[in-house]
């Protein structure tokens, strides 16, 4: 079947009953998201939201080892040695906004689809969607803080919220990986199943919604999506200003040096 909006770094696939799959699909880097990447995402969300076709949008990514492990962490010593971060870092208070507020804007019902390990903005982008699904053998976490960053995507927002104050703040503190079984009982997914089954149940899902009446589907998301909207509106602006600044600390040199190194990063604090 013919990918439906042709870009470079996402296929989709509109299937009966307007289900519309949408796989990250760099599965080489296990889906990580570079610049480029990046870029298509909110483009993406625009194009689903203006597609009277689509009536529930999947979510997943391609292989069988990732979701979307976030950003692509090889560039980033480039970025350090270049003067890509002189001027400010503009584009997370444009792009990384547009991704967030582009998903929140879609009307349509979107399921995430988690087939492999999904982390800082894959683990964002698959808890912004509406329902969750996962594989036994996948992890989810934000690990932005082993970075020596701020997780300013989303992750300040979205871990809290659904996991309780203080628990939230310590995944964020750690940047801990959380096993499917763990993300299950702390109902942070709606449902795990096992790797081989996954896309089955995920398709069943999905047709029973789509089936339904759409505009009562959609509305409803609206409503209940009224706080998450707020609560995006107070803090993602301070947040991603915060993750700014952080690029620029001695400790997110270090922790860039470390990964490249393969070693433990040694932290020197503020």
């Amino acid at each position: 079947m013919s990918d439906r909006y042709d870009f470079t770094y996402f296929r989709t696939e509109l299937r009966p009953p307007g289900v519309l799959w949408v796989t990250f699909d760099r599965p080489e880097r296990r889906n990580a998201i570079t610049p480029e990447m990046h870029d298509e995402i909110a483009p993406l969300f625009a194009r689903i939201a203006a597609d009277r076709d689509v009536r529930v949008v999947v979510l997943t990514g391609a292989g069988d080892k990732a979701f979307c492990v976030g950003a692509d962490f090889s560039g980033m010593q480039s970025n350090l040695d270049s003067s890509a971060y002189e001027d400010g870092h503009p584009s997370l208070m444009q792009g990384s906004v547009a991704v967030v507020r582009g998903q929140l804007a879609v009307p349509q019902p979107m399921i995430a689809v988690i087939n492999g390990d999904a982390l800082g903005l894959g683990a964002t982008m698959a808890l912004f969607c509406d329902i969750t699904l996962m594989a036994d053998t996948a992890r989810i976490g934000d690990p932005h803080v082993k970075a020596g960053l701020v997780a300013g995507d989303g992750g300040t927002v979205l871990w809290p919220l659904m996991l309780g104050l203080n628990r939230g703040k310590e995944y964020l503190f750690t940047g801990d990986l959380m096993t499917a079984a763990e993300a299950d009982g702390f109902g942070l997914v709606n449902h795990v199943y096992p790797a081989a089954s996954l896309e089955a149940e995920a398709t069943k899902l999905a047709e029973r919604i789509a089936a339904g009446p759409a505009v009562a589907i959609q509305f409803n998301k609206r409503l209940a999506n009224a706080d998450l909207v707020d609560r995006v509106n107070r803090v993602l602006d301070a947040s991603l200003a915060m993750e700014a600044l952080t690029f620029e600390t001695a400790d997110h040199r270090e922790a860039v040096r470390a990964f490249l190194e393969k070693r433990p990063p040694r932290f020197g604090g503020v």
